[in-house]
């Protein structure tokens, strides 16, 4: 663990089991296995790193015990992950998560016999290695009972389903992501292709506030930047700020342009 980090108890220790899913994260492993060295065993399913991730796994952190599973989707990986764990409880993470010092001092005070299912734990946005307040990461279960839980696809992403009462946990965990810039932007039409397809067949009722007014077309792009920048404060975050806001415009542009597009049985309507 990282030098003046809080001690984790050994009964903590044996109770959690990180579950990190990831493919080529030699940028961000380092930062995240450090902070994961509490744990008696921890559990990675990889889908296919080529770039020195698994080689990083090995010297950095020798209990972690690498899993290969072919990628078909977040939701398949995390369930496959899940069925690995034999402690009481999973530390869900992804491989650009960091558990910041507030999150390990909550956690050398955890009680494996809580009564909860789970935890929902909040987000903390970084740039450069610095948290930021102006994002739109929303909470996320992370912490929880894995006999208890279940992974479903959501967009371009996942979110588990937990059966049972869920805790607000005090401390949160930190979305560090340091992979170079063209990787983010070569990644965002995949990306944004699966959340069109849950925009469009998703009822309307059913979707977040966010995605509502993603449904709006245009009405994302134009409160995006005071939402990040003044609702939530990114101004205070100086460039960092700015970077995470024109980042956010960039993906909501370009969803809006994708929503306007006509779908292929609107535009074949009428073709002949």
């Amino acid at each position: 663990m990282a030098e003046g980090s809080p001690a984790i108890p050994d009964a903590v220790g044996r109770a959690i089991t990180p579950l990190l899913i990831c493919c080529d994260e030699i940028a961000n492993i380092e930062r995240t296995l450090a902070a994961l060295l509490w744990a008696e065993r921890v559990v990675v399913i990889d889908s296919g790193s080529q770039d020195g991730t698994l080689e990083a796994i090995a010297m950095i952190c020798p209990q972690a015990e690498v899993l290969h599973r072919p990628f078909d989707s977040f939701a398949r990986q995390c369930n496959f992950g899940l069925a690995q764990i034999r402690s009481a409880w999973v530390l869900s993470l992804d491989a650009d998560y960091v558990l910041s010092r507030s999150f390990l001092a909550a956690l050398a005070g955890f009680d494996p016999q809580a009564p909860q299912a789970g935890w929902r734990v909040p987000l903390r946005y970084c740039i450069a290695g610095r948290p930021i307040r102006g994002s739109m990461l929303p909470p996320r279960v992370c912490l929880y009972r894995p006999e208890r839980g279940a992974y479903h696809d959501d967009g371009h992403g996942h979110r588990v389903s937990v059966e049972g009462p869920l805790g607000i946990f005090p401390a949160p965990i930190l979305h560090d992501d340091r992979k170079p810039l063209d990787r983010w932007l070569a990644s965002q039409q995949r990306y944004l292709r699966q959340e069109l397809d849950k925009l469009r067949s998703t009822p309307l009722q059913d979707l977040g506030r966010f995605d509502r007014w993603r449904r709006g077309r245009w009405l994302m792009p134009l409160l995006v930047l005071p939402y990040c920048l003044v609702l939530r404060g990114g101004l205070l975050d100086g460039w960092r700020g700015w970077y995470y806001a024109f980042q956010r415009l960039y993906a909501e542009l370009l969803l809006s342009l994708m929503l306007l597009e006509p779908s292929g049985e609107e535009s074949g309507a009428g073709g002949e």
